[in-house]
């Protein structure tokens, strides 16, 4: 085991982060679009859109992420006259936004199911209470089903962003230059795996670590009802009593 040689894959890989980083927030930040209109379809109760819902997230639940980025960046490529006519074939033959876009619909089909959970968790007598003050439609999701549905589906949504980090590494199979497409390239002019991957394996790990705790924080500022109370003086002065 070389350690100055994992000290310098290290040192190149993190040449890949900026890219990986990139693909993670707008991915993530177009998935959780699209999560939210998902799970509001399926809470409906309008069949017909109850239906396209479910077989989204059948398709891209049922499916791996590797095969989904295949058929959207080499799987579209064959119907480029159709694209080019469209005025699509810029977006697809772009490897970015191939993978931009699988990642976003994998992880909104997740995320919908996560958000669905956690709509179906808010607690009625709220709803009732905020319907009894005047609010109906979208100004009771806006200020009161949302808000507590978000807060309460937080760590599993933390779970999904570590995961949509983990899942940008397949997006070197289509000639991205990430962290794991850098790694690739050293292993293939090395033929050291192991260092390279052990070096690319901290870079992830470190990455993940500070989301998890990115996380943390925003779980701990939205919940300051959860909180235990600051000791109050007369506790204290009846401690020393």
């Amino acid at each position: 085991m070389d350690l100055l040689f994992i000290r310098d894959s290290f040192v190149e890989l993190l040449a890949g982060v900026p890219l990986t980083l990139q693909l993670t927030i707008i991915a993530f930040s177009i998935g959780v679009v699209f999560a939210v209109l998902l799970a509001l379809m399926r809470m409906s109760g309008i069949r017909g859109m109850d239906w396209v819902a479910r077989a989204y997230v059948f398709l891209f639940r049922g499916t791996p992420l590797l095969v989904q980025i295949f058929l959207i960046y080499y799987g579209l490529g064959q119907f480029r006259p159709t694209l080019q006519s469209l005025g699509l074939w810029q977006f697809f033959r772009e490897p970015y936004w191939c993978a931009i876009l699988a990642l976003s619909l994998n992880t909104a089909a997740y995320g919908s199911e996560i958000l669905r959970g956690a709509l179906r968790s808010v607690p009625s007598r709220e709803v009732e209470a905020a319907r009894a003050c005047g609010m109906s439609g979208l100004l009771l999701y806006r200020r009161i089903i949302l808000p507590i549905a978000l807060r309460q589906a937080l760590p599993a949504y933390g779970n999904e962003l570590i995961l949509m980090v983990k899942a940008t590494s397949l997006a070197s199979i289509i000639t991205m230059m990430d962290v794991t497409g850098i790694a690739a390239r050293l292993i293939s002019s090395s033929y050291r795996p192991v260092e390279v991957f052990i070096a690319a394996g901290a870079i992830y790990l470190i990455i993940n670590f500070l989301l998890t705790r990115l996380v943390g924080l925003l779980d701990w500022w939205l919940t300051p009802h959860l909180r235990a109370p600051p000791a109050s003086s007369n506790t204290m002065e009846k401690v020393n009593v």
